[in-house]
């Protein structure tokens, strides 16, 4: 049995959360209960300031930590804000927040200050939170405890359901969460969310402090809570699905055109791009450079249902890319900024390859024996930059240093480093 199974067979650790009050707690050989309605109901939607005082000033006043999700509209509206905030904290309950009424959570935010803040999965829901105010200076993830624990599975259902016994609804995910009003099976799931991420957490806690991984988990929460916002990425059009197919400059440059194009128009309505053109029409743009309209509706993705000024706006931009001086076309590839390919090191550096391999191997194994997987444990990156350059003189002080200057935790140079001594010494 492992660390995690015998999390989830420990009576002590499934709590009655929303269970009957006689319940007691389910043993392992129960089934889970179907957890269908939120304590109190479902609390009504805050969407105007007074009740939003009253929120915050119940929130203020509650104890322990806060349980904090988001809600997106990933796939239909333009970027990654919030469209529904919900928290719950001893004392105060659990409160839905609609930040499109409210858009400035930063009241709530500073009354929060100071708090631990529970979040499953916490870096998907931060930048949405940081738009709206909300910077928390301390936090617990559920889903990298529950990795760094060893959970096979560590999606909020499954752990709810392995750790405390409860089945938590499921289905509304991926729904449209900018519709208004939102329904009330939508607020029901969106409430129980975080009925009990609390409880979630401090079995984790007790989890992590069994396996004597707490410390460990708790450089991780203080390394997500106190990094900066993410820099925004360099040419995002090269992430265009299908890109490995295009391989000439001028290809590159149509889809850079049309990339642009179609962020410029989903942007100004704000909606989804891929439901303004697909990245599979792109593609396919750019393989075939037509060099018109009628060429360009004859291809995938410009079929018949898409209209005459539609189809002109699309070629304009493919006319631009054509029209560039070959000086302006952009490079295949993105400039590295670290070591090359792996699959590139045999040739340019057998001793480097032979380095990561040890490594990787070492690396593998010392993560099996933590159970944890060996992302958490070290990132692959951290591994092939310091195999890749390695110290001059290979010592445990010189591979510690090398780790921490890539951005380790105290707590993974410690179990890293003799693994990559001993790697990068044979």
């Amino acid at each position: 049995m492992t660390d995690a199974q015998e999390t989830a067979a420990d009576v002590s650790l499934r709590t009655t959360g929303g269970g009957p009050p006689d319940d007691g707690g389910s043993s392992a050989a129960e089934a889970p209960i179907p957890l269908l309605e939120p304590r109190e109901g479902i609390p009504p939607v805050i969407a105007d300031e007074a009740s939003l005082a009253e929120v915050i000033a119940a929130f203020a006043a509650g104890s322990g930590p806060v349980a904090v999700d988001a809600e997106r509209a990933s796939g239909y509206r333009y970027g990654q804000r919030a469209y529904l905030v919900q928290l719950r904290r001893a004392g105060a309950g659990t409160a839905l927040i609609d930040p499109v009424a409210c858009p400035d959570l930063s009241g709530l935010g500073e009354a929060l200050s100071g708090v631990e803040w529970v979040l499953h999965a916490a870096t998907q829901d931060l930048p949405c939170l940081r738009e709206i105010g909300m910077v928390p200076s301390r936090l617990f993830d559920t889903e990298l405890a529950g990795r760094i624990a060893g959970f096979p599975r560590v999606g909020l259902g499954a752990m709810v359901e392995g750790v405390l016994g409860y089945v938590l609804e499921k289905g509304h995910s991926a729904v449209d969460w900018s519709t208004r009003p939102l329904p009330e099976p939508w607020l029901r799931y969106a409430a129980l969310d975080v009925e009990l991420l609390v409880d979630l957490r401090d079995a984790l806690e007790k989890e992590l402090d069994r396996q004597g991984k707490l410390e460990w988990a708790l450089q991780e929460f203080d390394a997500i809570a106190s990094a900066p916002p993410a820099e925004p990425r360099k040419d995002p059009w090269r992430r265009t699905s299908g890109m490995h197919k295009v391989r000439r400059r001028r290809q590159l440059a149509v889809v850079r055109e049309l990339w642009e194009a179609r962020d410029r128009i989903a942007q100004r309505r704000d909606v989804s791009p891929g439901k303004v053109l697909s990245d599979a029409a792109i593609v396919e743009a750019a393989l075939s450079l037509p060099v018109n309209v009628h060429a360009l509706a004859a291809l995938n993705g410009f079929g018949h249902r898409m209209g005459r000024r539609q189809l002109e706006q699309w070629q304009a931009a493919v006319d631009r890319a054509r029209a560039l001086a070959e000086t302006q076309l952009p490079q295949p590839g993105q400039p590295l900024t670290g070591p090359p390919p792996p699959r590139a090191w045999a040739d340019k550096d057998p001793a480097a390859a032979a380095r990561l391999s040890a490594a990787r191997a070492a690396v593998s194994a010392l993560a099996k024996s933590l159970n944890m997987p060996q992302e958490n444990l070290i990132t692959p990156d951290t591994v092939r930059r310091v195999c890749w350059e390695p110290p001059s003189v290979v010592s445990a002080e010189s591979v510690s240093a090398a780790l921490a200057g890539h951005g380790a935790r105290a707590w993974q140079v410690e179990q890293v480093t003799p693994v990559l001594v001993a790697a990068l010494s044979a």
